[in-house]
């Protein structure tokens, strides 16, 4: 089973990077992969059990993946794992966990797994997927530091963007 871990750094404290990156309300400000995100069967807010359905940009092929909440600890870590079958993806899971660091800093790593199908192409699918998924991960959350790096600081102090 393919599986990879993308780390950064992210100018906030991980209460904040958390609850911004768990709002589907806002998900689409950052997340450079989705087209549409929202979460499903009456939940309101992201949490153990809750389910998702996010759908990627058309350019990769619009896959739409519907998850569930396997663990959720605010503001620790959260997991999911793919409950339908879109179109090349057998299985799906991954989790986010997220560490204070100094000055404000924190560190989110991304960790995810996967098998391809159908089967008997798993072997030219998976380094395929797992280079996609990669890219696409770390462009992630480039965009979740990025946005971070726009808010204005609170306390009146400059407010010019830092990239």
């Amino acid at each position: 089973m393919p599986c990879g871990t993308v780390v950064e750094i992210i100018p906030a404290a991980r209460k904040d990077v958390f609850r911004l990156l768990h709002d589907y309300k806002r998900r689409l400000e950052w997340d450079t992969l989705l087209q549409s995100a929202c979460l499903t069967d009456g939940f309101q807010s992201a949490g153990l059990h809750a389910t998702a359905v996010c759908k990627g940009r058309a350019l990769l092929g619009g896959i739409e993946m519907e998850t569930v909440y396997v663990s959720y600890r605010d503001p620790d870590i959260a997991a999911v794992k793919m409950v339908n079958r879109p179109a090349f993806f057998d299985s799906f899971a991954a989790s986010i966990r997220h560490r204070d660091l100094t000055n404000g800093t924190s560190r989110i790593e991304y960790r995810y797994s996967f098998t391809a199908r159908p089967v008997w192409l798993r072997w030219l699918l998976h380094p395929i997927m797992q280079a996609i998924l990669r890219f696409e991960t770390k462009k992630r959350l480039r965009g979740l530091r990025i946005s971070f790096l726009s808010i204005p600081p609170a306390n009146g102090a400059s407010t010019k963007t830092r990239r």
